[in-house]
């Protein structure tokens, strides 16, 4: 006979019903093959930059290639040219887009656009039109096109004309920003696909690369970055000055601009470990990247409640009951002999409150399961492999237990000693020990403590010794306007999000999406409805991505630039308005199919388009999840973390915020990443949550200790540590936002220096030689003031020369 093993992780669930000898096989969906990156495929990518209402321009644009490549070159096809050919057909076109007449340019950008996108109409397979575009792009850069592109971009953007006649129209539409969009497509593709880094380019190609990435990250165009120019887009967009921008497409070149620039999650790691290295600090315990991609979903537990509910489900589809309520009363997780607390029952409802969920957190129901039966076959015991992270100890924690520990014992304490031991017992010896051996120093902390000196010793401390690197750079340029732009950006992620309600007084971000004429049949309103919900997607996976990469690589460059970013955005209401986002059915996000895959780029220029159907428009791809959503999921909740990491006051937020209740929903998703960082979330509140929710949640508690990093004497899982006291939290922020501003006059507010630490020139030949320009009335007043001053006055001219 064989035998049959169902394991949680092939996608099986058993459920044993109380009190029945009786029994039913769940099948839930494995762990997602989610691979988690900085960007997705190139076709995906690319297809993103346009909408499906975009679509009869791809045509246009070849029709105007082709017109102008007939008059001046031949009847031969694009890629049967020579590379001499290729050069002078594309600096022609270049030059052209000088010309003053608004018409004949725009045909020439759209000719440009043509060559931009691999010159499809000479193509057969997708291959081919990465090929060609690859070819096209570095052509274009070569002969300056990218210089070009930034200059008719900020002449578009400083077009008062197109401004005030889009503001003045009741519904902005497609046409309003032909303009605008044909030299944004241009400028995402060339950054698009000169960032991605084949190994297969020649030499040139990559030096070129390498040159135009420095170059991109420089304040050469406009005497500033590209990304900060359009982060002048954004904010103009929401001022209400320019509703007729196409955001989404700025948002994707200003994120694509920015990861080009300052590098993706790979490179942020590299760069980690060479500042450690410059610094003295010992090596990374691990490689989180590497972590995270071997981690396992984990398969949090159904409430009671949810358990109720399905078996009461079950009930009322098989039309008989499968158990009675009263047989619930033993697996009702409340202890019945504890005093009544009106907080933690609020609490309790709270947390079970399931309005918003359809099914319950599958494969743990371990209050209702029987122990595993052992089997004979030694094949199939597994044991722990052990944790996956390294645990780490910072250096106030091993004060905080030094100083409890020689109060218990002593009853003295030595301030920041953390060497002497003396009169301690053997096992506190071991414990500081073990503390020591895994001590960990981050960069930020070194950072903090050079400011300081800094601060202390402004001019025996010498000059800093500032690298102008791309991230430095970005911050000078947006450092004057940076909070204006935190706004600008979740203003728009909050009219993107699904779960925000249609307001008059919200911003219209459909500005590159909706037609000049509104469709007039089902099927085109329901592709239109497809495109929207794509359109808000793709909005809300830049975004999320821009702040992501902002935070990580400010951080690395300087704790006090990420400061001043994320303290911006708490006070622009990031924090509710990211739980705001996860406050829906999460999974019915994830698994969204906002996509017509015969109308992506670049299947739809080489294929002939199917007659489009209500079926055909449903069906969408076949992947179970949307690759973007999650991707934007998981961005959302590291910018959360990122946001709320040993700060108390913004954790206190989380929990006023109610948001344990929406993160445990969230923990449906079968990612191990996007799982991992709601677990921290939970982790950081869970002191300040009540006893009974710890109680009622122990699942969820044992997921936090298999899946999130371990600090060795960190009192997360109980209410008795000093954290979870009455904070002052006005006080924390204002000390954080004194010290911010402290760093951001000493190093690049050169204005308002202090007099007193400014050299004083003292040498008399160079304060003489100096030529002062002196006021008119005092030169007509001139012998007065001799008389006044000089000769009326006498000197004693030994006490001068002594």
């Amino acid at each position: 006979m064989n035998s049959y093993y169902l394991r949680p992780e092939d996608g099986f669930n058993v459920v044993i019903h109380p009190n029945r000898n009786l029994f039913t096989l769940d099948y839930k969906a494995p762990d997602l093959e989610f691979e988690y990156g900085d960007s997705d495929k190139w076709a995906a990518e690319l297809s993103e930059l346009y909408s499906y209402t975009e679509g009869p321009e791809f045509h246009l644009n070849r029709k105007c290639f082709e017109e102008d490549f007939q008059t001046h070159v031949s009847d031969k096809r694009w890629v049967d040219l020579d590379a001499m050919q290729h050069r002078a057909h594309a600096m022609r076109l270049l030059d052209g887009l000088d010309v003053t007449g608004r018409e004949r340019r725009l045909k020439l950008a759209r000719a440009i656009l043509y060559m931009a996108q691999g010159t499809f109409g000479d193509c057969s397979s997708e291959a081919e039109v990465q090929h060609w575009m690859r070819y096209n792009v570095f052509l274009l850069l070569e002969v300056g096109a990218f210089s070009a592109l930034v200059e008719l971009l900020n002449m578009e953007i400083e077009n008062s004309a197109a401004c005030s006649s889009a503001v003045r129209k009741p519904a902005i539409s497609l046409a309003d920003s032909t303009d605008l969009r044909v030299l944004l497509n241009i400028m995402y593709l060339m950054v698009e696909m000169i960032q991605q880094d084949d190994l297969a380019d020649p030499p040139e190609w990559r030096a070129t690369r390498e040159t135009f990435k420095t170059e991109l990250g420089s304040p050469l165009y406009n005497s500033e970055p590209v990304s900060v120019m359009l982060f002048g887009m954004v904010t103009k967009f929401c001022s209400g000055h320019a509703p007729h921008f196409p955001m989404k497409k700025v948002l994707l070149l200003l994120w694509k601009t920015i990861l080009f620039t300052l590098g993706g999650f790979e490179q942020l790691q590299s760069l980690k470990v060479c500042k450690r290295e410059e610094l003295g600090l010992p090596r990374l315990p691990e490689d989180s990247i590497r972590v995270v991609r071997n981690m396992r979903a984990a398969s949090p537990p159904a409430s009671a409640s949810d358990l109720i509910e399905q078996q009461q489900r079950r009930a009322r589809r098989e039309h008989k009951a499968l158990i009675k309520q009263e047989n619930l009363d033993a697996f009702n997780e409340k202890d019945p002999y504890k005093a009544d607390d009106s907080r933690e029952d609020e609490e309790e409802n709270d947390d079970n409150d399931n309005s918003l969920e359809t099914e319950p957190f599958p494969l743990e129901r371990d209050e209702v399961m029987p122990p595993p039966i052992p089997h004979p076959s030694s094949e199939r015991v597994s044991f722990p492999k052990g944790l996956p992270w390294a645990p780490k100890v910072r250096e106030k924690d091993i004060e905080n237990f030094l100083e409890c520990s020689r109060s218990k014992f002593i009853g003295y304490t030595l301030g920041n000693d953390t060497d002497t031991v003396v009169g301690l017992p053997r096992p506190i010896h071991e414990s500081i020990k073990t503390l020591k051996q895994h001590k960990y120093v981050s960069i930020a902390e070194v950072q903090i403590a050079k400011e300081e000196e800094y601060q202390k010793t402004p001019l025996s401390g010498g000059e800093e010794d500032v690298e102008m690197c791309a991230t430095e750079l970005l911050y000078q340029g947006i450092l004057p306007s940076l909070p204006q732009y935190m706004i600008a950006l979740l203003k728009i992620l909050l009219a993107a999000a699904p779960t925000s309600k249609a307001k008059t007084d919200s911003i219209n971000i459909l500005a590159d999406v909706l037609p000049e004429e509104m469709p007039t049949t089902v099927l085109q309103s329901m592709k239109l409805g497809v495109d929207v919900n794509r359109h808000k997607e793709i909005i809300v996976k830049a975004i999320s991505a821009i702040l992501l990469l902002l935070l990580k690589h400010f951080k690395l460059n300087h704790i006090y630039q990420f400061e001043y970013m994320a303290q911006h955005l708490v006070f622009a209401n990031c924090i509710p308005l990211i739980l705001k986002f996860f406050n829906q059915n999460i999974m019915s996000y994830i698994t969204a199919k906002n996509s017509i895959s015969v109308l992506d780029f670049p299947y739809c220029v080489l294929h002939e388009l199917p007659e489009l159907t209500a079926e055909s428009l449903e069906a969408g791809d076949n992947n179970q999840f949307c690759w973007r959503n999650l991707f934007s999921c998981i961005n959302l909740l590291r910018i959360l973390n990122k946001l709320t990491k040993w700060k108390h006051s913004r954790t206190m937020m989380l929990v006023v915020f109610k948001s344990a209740p929406i993160l445990k929903r969230a923990l449906k998703v079968k990612q191990a990443m996007m799982q991992l960082y709601v677990l921290k979330l939970l982790k950081v509140q869970t002191k300040y949550l009540g006893r009974q929710w710890r109680k009622s949640n122990m699942k969820t508690m044992s997921a936090i200790y298999q899946k999130v990093r371990h600090r060795l004497n960190d009192d997360w899982a109980y209410g008795n540590d000093l954290d979870a006291r009455p904070w002052d939290f006005q006080a924390e922020e204002c000390a954080l936002r004194a010290s911010i501003e402290r760093f951001n006059n000493r190093r690049y507010d050169k204005n308002q220096s202090n007099p007193e630490f400014l050299p004083v020139d003292n040498c008399l030949q160079s304060v003489l030689g100096q030529r002062v320009e002196l006021p008119e009335d005092f030169q007509m007043n001139y012998d007065l003031w001799l008389e006044r001053e000089v000769f009326s006055k006498p000197i004693c001219w030994e006490d001068l020369l002594q």
